[in-house]
């Protein structure tokens, strides 16, 4: 039975993650390294936690319990001696990962499966650093976390039934569905949204449309819920230049980034957390 989850990274979907399993019963430790970090994913949690209630979305009671299911941490070793579940959420590169769940599979207990939020990346591989693979697997949420209501659920070689069937119910009570995804570069949903998206670059490069037309005909003709351009941005241009250059070297020749995405990159723009990509929002 899980009770207490660790998430590992204070950044968008660490932040994310961690409110959506408080808000939902779980015993809750966010760890980062950087104290930074940390203060910026207290504030975004409470904040939103605050405007929810403002809004009628929860109550004030149950914003409360989350705050005290919530507890902080820069100490990797501190943050996952007790738990259940590890989540990590860090920069997607491998490196990074294995590095992370080496640490993981030494300091939290035996019993505690160790799952990791890659959006393309294999977990097989990354459990491969532990002396548990059977307990390790993929959930790849998908941001904001406490609106979409899908968690893709990869199994490596090794995971066990019982880890799956585990990370299900863990799903279900934070009110998510899941697909089971068969181990593969991208899994389902990365595959066809980095697809997508580097078209719409190409396009935009090729002067097909404007950047606001693209996603206007993909919202309103396809009925995509936010333009790929837009969903770009959200996500970051480094992230999606991370995903689109791991596909590439694993699928080939279609996943190549397009050359605007790593001249944006290069200059800086990343989106929405640096105030401009493919749209600027220095003014919002």
């Amino acid at each position: 039975m899980i009770n207490q989850i660790a998430v590992i990274g204070g950044g968008t979907m660490g932040r994310g993650i961690a409110y959506t399993a408080a808000l939902s019963g779980f015993e809750v430790i966010l760890q980062d390294i950087s104290e930074e970090a940390i203060g910026n994913a207290r504030e975004y949690i409470e904040n939103l936690l605050n405007k929810n209630v403002t809004k009628g979305y929860i109550e004030s009671l149950q914003a409360e319990e989350a705050k005290k299911n919530l507890s902080y941490a820069t100490n990797l070793q501190e943050a996952v001696r007790k738990t259940d579940l590890v989540i990590e959420a860090a920069l997607e590169t491998m490196e990074i990962k294995i590095n992370i769940f080496k640490q993981l599979d030494e300091f939290a207990p035996a019993h505690a499966i160790l799952a990791t939020n890659t959006s393309t990346m294999s977990p097989s591989e990354i459990a491969a650093c532990t002396k548990r693979p059977d307990q390790c697997i993929a959930m790849h949420f998908f941001n904001p976390v406490h609106r979409m209501k899908l968690i893709e659920i990869i199994r490596g070689l090794d995971t066990s039934d019982s880890t799956v069937e585990v990370v299900k119910q863990v799903a279900e009570k934070m009110g998510k569905e899941t697909v089971e995804v068969n181990e593969f570069p991208g899994f389902v949903t990365s595959r066809m949204n980095c697809l997508i998206g580097n078209e719409a670059m190409n396009m935009l490069m090729e002067g097909v449309a404007s950047v606001e037309d693209i996603d206007k005909a993909l919202k309103l003709g396809l009925n995509h819920p936010m333009g790929p351009l837009d969903l770009a941005d959200l996500v970051g241009l480094d992230s999606r230049l991370r995903n689109m250059e791991y596909l590439y070297h694993h699928l080939g020749e279609k996943y190549r980034p397009s050359p605007i995405l790593v001249k944006y990159v290069k200059a800086g723009r990343l989106g929405r957390k640096s105030g401009r990509g493919f749209y600027d929002y220095t003014n919002k």
